[in-house]
C-alpha cells in the first residue's frame, strides 16, 4: 500500500549549526511520528524522536503551534511538512 501524505506544516526557520527546523504546524504531530520534508531542494524523511516549544519538550503539537525538531538534512524556510502514515 502506498504512503499517504497529509499536510501539516511549513518550515519557517533552520538553524544550520544545531541541524534544527523550526516548523508552523496546521495539523496535530507526535514523538513517533513520520514526517516528509519536501521543498524545491529539499526531499527527505524523518521520524520525530523529540520536539520543542519555546525550549520545552513536548510528546504532541497542535495546529498553531511553532516547534523545534532535530533534523537529518538541510531544510529551507517554505519547505512543506507532510505526515506520512
Amino acid at each position: 500500500m502506498a504512503e499517504e501524505k497529509k499536510q501539516i506544516g511549513k518550515v519557517t526557520h533552520f538553524f544550520s549549526k544545531i541541524m534544527v527546523a523550526g516548523i508552523e504546524l496546521s495539523g496535530t504531530l507526535k514523538v513517533g511520528d513520520k514526517i516528509s520534508i519536501e521543498g524545491a531542494t529539499t526531499a527527505f524523511e524523518e521520524t520525530i524522536d523529540s520536539m520543542q516549544i519555546d525550549n520545552k519538550s513536548v510528546t504532541e503539537a497542535n495546529a498553531g503551534d511553532t516547534i523545534g525538531i532535530k533534523v537529518k538534512d538541510k531544510t529551507r524556510a517554505g519547505d512543506h511538512v507532510f505526515l506520512v502514515s
